[in-house]
């Protein structure tokens, strides 16, 4: 590239001022104050898409690029192979306006916002460590404990990141939404646990039917989701309650 340009090559053979030129594109973006009145306040919105040869993001563009941007999203074509859109990586994608918005989280949600995002991420994580176990050995060499963070997991995946594009109720959801809908998968695998220490079986825990119901309540009416989701939490709750009553009387 610098050859075709007859100037200096740089790292790769892209040009030495690659990254300042990067810059010189994102910082347009941002709060700008228009002209012709005073009040009028507007803003400028970049979104870069960087499309690196087989998907190497060690190259100079991404890098340059992730160096100056504060959200990344990462595409992965093994999600978009699997049909999950957005076939997002949730792993290597990353935003830096997390602490930002931690106070507006907090005002609207309380506590538990932030305290279920993390710890989302975190079973996120583990899943993708107990993969390489699983690929090695079997899922069936994994404790119970193990077991029940892949299922949690996978509810995250396909109940709660997982879209549709073309179901209204799937396309676009609301905070308070979005928040109730991981406070649900979340509370499963809390009770799920707390049965699993009381000695009830795993097998029977997974196949509960507000289990199921979790899987279908992203498509929940926006006018009647906290009631719907209500209900699922009362139903999983006596459920859990019965396998584990089934398991101390044997």
């Amino acid at each position: 590239m610098s050859g075709r340009l007859e100037e200096m090559p740089g790292e790769e053979g892209y040009p030495a001022y690659l990254a300042s030129r990067l810059a010189q594109f994102y910082e347009r973006a941002g709060c700008v104050q228009c002209l012709g009145a005073d009040d009028r306040r507007g803003s400028v919105t970049a979104i870069g898409a960087v499309s690196p040869p087989g998907g190497d993001i060690s190259e100079p563009v991404s890098q340059a690029t992730m160096r100056i941007v504060k959200v990344f999203w990462a595409l992965d074509s093994s999600l978009a192979y699997a049909r999950h859109f957005p076939a997002i990586n949730w792993l290597t994608s990353y935003s830096l306006y997390v602490d930002t918005l931690r106070p507006w989280y907090t005002e609207q949600f309380g506590e538990t916002y932030m305290r279920n995002r993390e710890k989302a991420m975190h079973i996120l994580q583990e899943e993708s460590e107990l993969q390489e176990i699983v690929r090695l050995v079997g899922q069936d060499a994994l404790s119970p404990a193990d077991r029940l963070t892949m299922e949690t997991a996978k509810m995250i995946r396909e109940d709660f990141l997982q879209q549709n594009a073309f179901v209204d109720e799937d396309a676009y959801s609301s905070y308070a939404k979005q928040f109730r809908l991981l406070d649900i998968i979340l509370h499963y695998d809390a009770v799920c646990r707390d049965a699993l220490d009381k000695g009830a079986d795993m097998e029977s825990l997974f196949v509960i039917s507000a289990r199921e119901k979790i899987g279908r309540a992203k498509m929940a009416d926006v006018k009647t989701f906290e009631a719907d989701y209500a209900a699922i939490t009362e139903l999983m709750e006596r459920e859990v309650q019965d396998i584990i009553a089934g398991g101390e009387e044997e």
